[in-house]
């Protein structure tokens, strides 16, 4: 929801829209994510707005995963071969139809990879979360390990849910991509 206005907004042709996205991306990149749910978490409660630490949390990453979508977006979109730019202005579509139509499809199978992969450190990125009161996997295996002391056990039934939990994505992924990749030579063989 952030990413794609971001990566949008960057690849217009408005040079302060595309600054002004870029700016954006560059402070929540500059920003280290346990400080993003530091100030999601105390900011707005000080703005008067009360949130349990899993909403905090959930904001915090939305607006840090945000930043780095839009910049693997941008670059997808950006790859796509200047002359399928060029053909679908040929076409007289406008500038949302070349997107929608042309280029948005090309750069979305482009796109799958980095997107999973970056998806898969967000879920690891979870653990950040401990700093704003927010329990995770991490943290409840650190609590479970001071109270038992089988660290081995504790960490590698840890390490488990973190590979259950992301190993679908790559799946899915590895799934969409044959099938985008198929529908695209379907179109190009024409």
């Amino acid at each position: 929801m952030v990413g794609l206005p971001l990566a949008l907004a960057r690849v217009s042709g408005n040079c302060y829209i595309s600054r002004t996205a870029g700016l954006i991306i560059q402070i929540k990149q500059g920003v280290p994510l346990p400080v993003v749910m530091f100030l999601a978490y105390f900011g707005l409660s000080l703005g008067g707005l009360e949130v349990p630490a899993l909403v905090a949390a959930g904001v915090a990453l939305s607006l840090y995963a945000g930043a780095y979508l839009g910049e693997i977006w941008r670059g997808c979109i950006e790859a796509v071969p200047k002359a399928q730019w060029e053909a679908a202005e040929c076409l007289a579509l406008s500038n949302s139809q070349r997107l929608i139509f042309v280029i948005l499809p090309q750069s979305i199978r482009m796109a799958i990879p980095p997107t999973v992969g970056f998806l898969v450190q967000i879920v690891k990125d979870t653990s950040n979360a401990v700093v704003i009161g927010f329990f995770d996997l991490t943290y409840s295996a650190k609590v479970l390990n001071n109270a038992t002391f089988k660290p081995f056990l504790i960490f590698t039934l840890a390490a488990l849910t973190y590979f259950i939990m992301c190993y679908p994505l790559t799946l899915v992924a590895g799934y969409a991509e044959r099938v985008l990749s198929k529908s695209g030579e379907g179109r190009h063989s024409h």
